[in-house]
């Protein structure tokens, strides 16, 4: 295939990291309205429809309906539960820590994998964990309390999401290794809808929202979901997926930006020096910085893409998610 130019791929780049940076913003001006469920039901949704019929012309709903049980399954793990959780999350935290604890999921994919897989590390990757766990936190630190008014369940409900995208991508790789990318990404969100579909009816707003509220919400599907996948199969496709998965750090930046210029939020010392915490521990564990002596497993590892996330990776962010080698898209929010 032949290479993409250099300016086409970094204009790519760069408005996939924009694109999943706001889907934070998006969803946090929706689920004000909406509610954690129907906003998370909502994304995903229309997301299915948006991408179904670009499965069906590239010509893999066979694909999909030789594999329909796993990929359904892992819609739930990689898209039906973070989603609610961050959307839960967004109604009392800034979009800028959420999307900073976002970034961890390279850090959950890294322990499940060595937890489930056997993909034990070697001494940078453990290096990066504990980095990244201790920037986690610092961050959480004076955020994680549970009195009344606190945000400590939505920092919680951050990390599960996170957990969520590391288990997805572990599933990924045992039960759905070789399936084609957009088969799982689109089956995905079709299992996320079915999985979110009750809850979303049960907890439905009694008030009708805002035409803000709607608008933003077809934003995070449409753009945030659809048209973001699209985006970053094209970057798997031309720059392979070790550098299609440093998206995930671009990701905070423009998520802290966003909130900053439109929400008004603070931008706190503390939260930057434990986003480039978490961000450098981050990279260490998926391998894409490298120090030391790296064992045959990691050799073997970074020559296809990093074990983690997405997220998948994401998601990810979230833009989204998540497959230890590339596979699927990282869920990034």
């Amino acid at each position: 295939m032949k290479p993409v130019p250099a300016k086409p791929w970094r204009a790519e780049f760069m408005l996939l990291s924009a694109i999943w940076g706001a889907s934070f913003l998006f969803t946090r001006i929706a689920v004000a309205e909406f509610g954690p469920f129907p906003t998370a039901a909502l994304r995903v949704g229309v997301a299915s429809l948006c991408l179904l019929p670009l499965l069906v012309w590239r010509g893999q709903w066979s694909v999909l309906k030789q594999n329909t049980r796993p990929i359904l399954f892992v819609g739930l793990l990689n898209s039906g539960i973070p989603f609610a959780c961050y959307a839960y999350a967004l109604l009392s935290i800034t979009t800028g820590l959420s999307a900073i604890l976002n970034a961890t999921t390279p850090l959950f994919g890294a322990v499940v994998a060595w937890l489930w897989l056997r993909d034990r590390p070697g001494a940078s990757r453990v290096l990066g964990l504990v980095l990244g766990f201790i920037g986690v936190a610092l961050l959480a630190w004076d955020k994680a309390s549970f009195k009344p008014g606190g945000s400590g369940w939505a920092v919680l409900a951050c990390l599960l999401a996170t957990l969520c995208y590391g288990l997805a991508a572990s599933f990924t790789k045992r039960y759905l290794s070789g399936v084609a990318p957009l088969a799982t990404a689109t089956g995905s969100q079709i299992g996320a809808s079915l999985g979110l579909a009750l809850p979303a009816l049960l907890t439905w707003p009694t008030q009708a929202p805002s035409a803000q509220a709607w608008l933003s919400v077809l934003a995070v599907a449409l753009v945030c979901t659809g048209l973001a996948y699209v985006l970053y199969f094209r970057l798997i496709e031309n720059r392979g997926p070790a550098k299609a998965l440093t998206v995930t750090f671009m990701v905070p930046v423009f998520a802290v930006v966003f909130g900053a210029l439109f929400l008004h939020e603070t931008i706190t010392l503390a939260m930057l020096l434990a986003g480039a915490i978490i961000i450098c521990g981050t990279a260490l564990a998926s391998g894409l910085l490298r120090g030391g002596h790296q064992t045959a497993t990691e050799r073997s590892s970074d020559a296809i893409g990093p074990q983690a996330q997405s997220p998948q990776a994401t998601q990810p962010a979230g833009s989204s998610s998540a497959d230890a080698q590339g596979r699927a898209a990282p869920q990034v929010q």
